[in-house]
């Protein structure tokens, strides 16, 4: 009887995927990320040497069989909108599926969206023409892989009005999230927005409970918090500041921990909302046997990217050698005689001869010219380094220059070396 549960439990959760209408929140500014959203949104950061970090939430929706999806987007979102046009349109609209881009556009008011929760209520009339049964609120600036569907069944099989994807995060990154507690049952019971002091978890005072940015609503709940929230004058209009603390003392809103399926543990989750934490989720990959499997095929990571030639090493003399050691790198790269070490290259990257790149996130599109030295660098997309540069040495020269950060990370753009590129994507 086991196989048949299993398959009727299968087709219940495709049925609810089937009904849901999935919003991804994709217009914040990232401003902690500056420069590197300097000219593009938080979620169009390239990430992993060829995804964008967008294409981690849409790519759970596909793989959780959700296929409408609403993209909000407001902040510099030129080049978010090329991407999802370029790499995200082989859904059959005949078959109602769908990614469809939502930008600020004063549907409801004449303003821009004044918050995650305003932004979904000036789209109410689109929200309404697709006729869902829930709607699945999402970050669209988080690294991560998880199946939405279980949280989905979790959502009606405990009767809420709300559900709130959460985590545990250690204590003293928490103040940067919601903070929540709940009962043994898991109803949500007091939740906090950015706490100076979270309140750490029953026996685990280490961790807190945080909120992922994820919520499902029962469509015809959402539209009357939506509205009762407009119309509430102090209301900052955000989910996590106003809405969800509303509700918690008049409604059901249970908590969903994302846990990793293969075992009862905490599952990957990044915000790479700093410069050091982008840094350091990227140099991860790197490693052996990473937490985020980017070569998972059960579940994969889909994206746009260029037709390229593979990379290419060139040289091998004993002073000029091409190669790469615990190193990712793309397609359309050349390392000409060059050395690069523990470093994640995006693709068109070129190294030239008797370089050396360590422990370094290079973007797209940068050429690297010979004899230059970089450790601990994130160069963003289009910088040409001159020859003999030397860069992640000395942190007092750097920072002259260049930004870098409370973690020692060098953050190089085409502005800083006098490369004026505004079209940075």
């Amino acid at each position: 009887m086991q196989p048949l549960k299993a398959h009727h439990a299968a087709r219940y959760v495709s049925r609810l995927t089937r009904d849901t209408l999935a919003l991804i929140m994709a217009g914040g500014r990232g401003e902690r990320l500056k420069p590197l959203t300097l000219w593009r949104a938080k979620p169009a950061v390239p990430f992993g040497g060829k995804f964008r970090i967008i294409d981690f939430p849409l790519s759970n929706c596909m793989n959780s069989g959700i296929r409408r999806v609403g993209v909000l987007t407001q902040y510099k979102a030129h080049s978010l909108l090329l991407h999802i046009q370029k790499g995200w349109g082989f859904l059959r609209g005949e078959l109602g599926e769908f990614v469809e881009l939502l930008p600020a556009q004063q549907r409801i008011e004449a303003s821009w969206y004044a918050g995650t929760a305003d932004a979904v209520y000036q789209n109410i009339d689109i929200i309404r023409s697709h006729d869902p049964s829930f709607v699945l609120i999402l970050a669209g600036d988080h690294v991560y892989k998880m199946d939405y569907g279980p949280m989905l069944m979790a959502h009606v099989e405990h009767g809420a009005d709300v559900t709130i994807g959460c985590i545990e995060v250690e204590l003293e990154r928490a103040s940067a999230f919601g903070v929540m507690s709940v009962t043994s049952e898991g109803r949500v019971v007091r939740f906090a927005e950015k706490p100076a002091a979270p309140e750490p978890l029953p026996g685990h005072p280490g961790y807190a409970l945080a909120s992922m940015g994820i919520y499902v609503f029962s469509t015809s709940f959402l539209y009357e918090q939506l509205i009762r929230d407009a119309d509430t004058p102090r209301s900052t209009h955000d989910f996590g500041k106003d809405l969800i603390p509303s509700l918690i003392d008049r409604h059901r809103v249970m908590a969903y921990p994302f846990r990793d399926p293969q075992g009862d543990q905490r599952a990957y989750w990044r915000d790479v909302g700093t410069v050091d934490a982008y840094w350091e989720a990227n140099m991860e990959l790197i490693g052996v046997t990473p937490e985020l499997n980017l070569y998972d095929r059960e579940w994969p990571i889909w994206t746009y990217q260029e037709q390229l030639p593979p990379a290419k090493f060139v040289f091998d003399d004993d002073d000029r050698r091409g190669m790469a050691v615990d190193s990712m790198v793309s397609g359309g790269c050349i390392l000409s005689g060059a050395v690069v070490r523990h470093s994640l290259l995006f693709s068109n990257v070129r190294v030239d001869s008797f370089s050396n790149v360590t422990d370094s996130v290079v973007m797209p599109d940068v050429t690297i010219g010979p004899s230059c030295r970089l450790h601990r660098v994130v160069v963003e997309r289009g910088c040409v380094i001159p020859d003999g540069t030397v860069i992640g040495v000395d942190p007092e020269q750097d920072a002259k220059r260049f930004y870098v950060t409370p973690g020692g990370v060098t953050v190089v753009t085409p502005e800083m070396l006098g490369q004026e590129l505004h079209h940075v994507r």
